[in-house]
């Protein structure tokens, strides 16, 4: 064998070096990501659920110095009325909006070019002991005889708890993303109870029962079908899957999370498929000779023998399968009629978290609660998808070993 030349080694060096470059960037652009991610997520819970341009006050005499974003929502809804609901006085809710000021006061005192408008508010507020005024804080002025309310910032509890996901409610945006890991759960679990059972059958029809010629024909199809677009899967739904279900449980509107976990499960079949079958290849041919060799019939081979050797790239399977449910966007937009309600069945509309991030992202701007809260959504789907990943290659960790 001669000896490499001195051209030849150098590039190898090259080459290595230009591998050794390429995985570094590629590396470290992820993980500027990753942190620019969690930075923009975890500033939500520093701000307060009211817009930083205006305020919210009361009359000085109110006892009452600060309010919980859902309190602030229920009195500008007004399903709170009266102040000592809230540990107030017992005086009469009198809610006043920007848009309100005008009922008050009349153009001439309001001014030709609103000049009057911080006066106008000031007095007001002094002069009505059940206010509470919604205004811009441009207008506060120095002396403004109200006082100011604290509303509290967006917590932990409220956020993963809450039930209301309105993020451009005025003047105290409702930030609760129950609703939406509900959402993505249903669709998800509907996904895979569908998915399941008939991918691991057809693997174990293609790895066990079917002919060579059958498997190599049908093999390369299945692989195809992950290839399509999921905005096509999304309009086969939206135009087949949904009248049908329309139709079939005679709903006012086909849109809903049975709709988006029949997609998904059409989505996820592919890579549980194929996954699942190269497992099921996996089983030694002298475990099953010896199995048939003991009387056995090829269906308890299959079940005593071929199944346990494989559970664990069954289980790799499945939760790839959730995987790919969970973090699909275009698809389940498109089919499960975007409410951000409490689901209590599948046949309901229902919203999930990346739909949210898809649908909203575009609308916020930039910097602002809404914008943080779709980060912080997105930081916890990363969240959800690492534990996923991580959990298949501790599975296929475990499964090399113990072979």
């Amino acid at each position: 064998m001669k000896p490499k030349s001195f051209f030849n080694k150098l590039l190898e060096k090259i080459a290595e070096g230009i591998l050794a470059i390429s995985g570094s960037i590629t590396t470290l652009a992820v993980l500027l990501i990753v942190i620019f991610l969690f930075k923009e997520g975890v500033g939500l819970f520093n701000q307060s659920s009211v817009d930083e341009n205006s305020i919210i006050a009361v009359n000085k005499q109110n006892p009452i110095n600060k309010l919980k974003p859902s309190d602030v929502k229920k009195i500008f809804d007004q399903e709170l009325t009266n102040w000592k609901q809230l540990g107030g006085n017992d005086e009469e809710i009198v809610v006043v909006r920007f848009t309100d000021i005008s009922t008050y006061y009349s153009d001439e005192k309001l001014g030709a070019n609103l000049e009057h408008l911080p006066a106008c508010f000031s007095n007001l507020t002094d002069s009505l002991k059940g206010a509470i005024v919604y205004m811009p804080a441009k207008y506060a002025l120095k002396d403004f005889k109200g006082k100011k309310i604290h509303v509290d910032k967006v917590s932990l509890l409220d956020f993963f708890a809450g039930r209301e996901w309105f993020p451009t409610a005025e003047p105290s945006a409702q930030l609760g993303i129950l609703p939406l890991i509900l959402g993505t759960l249903w669709v998800s679990l509907g996904a895979i109870l569908l998915s399941l059972p008939l991918g691991i059958a057809v693997a174990i029809y293609m790895a066990e029962i079917a002919s060579p010629r059958f498997r190599s024909f049908i093999k390369p199809i299945i692989e195809l079908l992950s290839g399509i677009p999921s905005v096509v899967f999304g309009f086969f739904g939206l135009i087949v899957i949904v009248p049908m279900i329309q139709k079939t449980f005679g709903l006012p509107v086909g849109e809903t999370g049975l709709a988006g976990s029949i997609i998904l499960a059409i989505m996820a079949l592919p890579t549980i498929i194929t996954i699942s079958e190269d497992a099921l290849r996996t089983t030694p041919r002298a475990m099953k000779e010896a199995s048939l060799a003991l009387g056995a019939t090829r269906w308890q081979t299959i079940y005593r023998i071929v199944i346990p050797y494989s559970i664990s790239g069954l289980t790799a399977a499945a939760i790839l399968g959730i995987g790919r449910a969970v973090g699909e966007t275009m698809a389940v937009l498109m089919v499960t009629g975007n409410a951000a309600i409490m689901p209590k069945t599948l046949l309901e509309p229902v919203r999930t978290i990346p739909a949210t991030i898809a649908a909203e992202l575009g609308e916020s701007s930039q910097g602002g609660l809404h914008y943080k809260a779709l980060f912080t959504l997105g930081c916890i789907l990363f969240i959800i998808t690492l534990a996923i990943n991580l959990t298949v290659e501790y599975i296929s960790t475990k499964r090399m070993n113990n072979k």
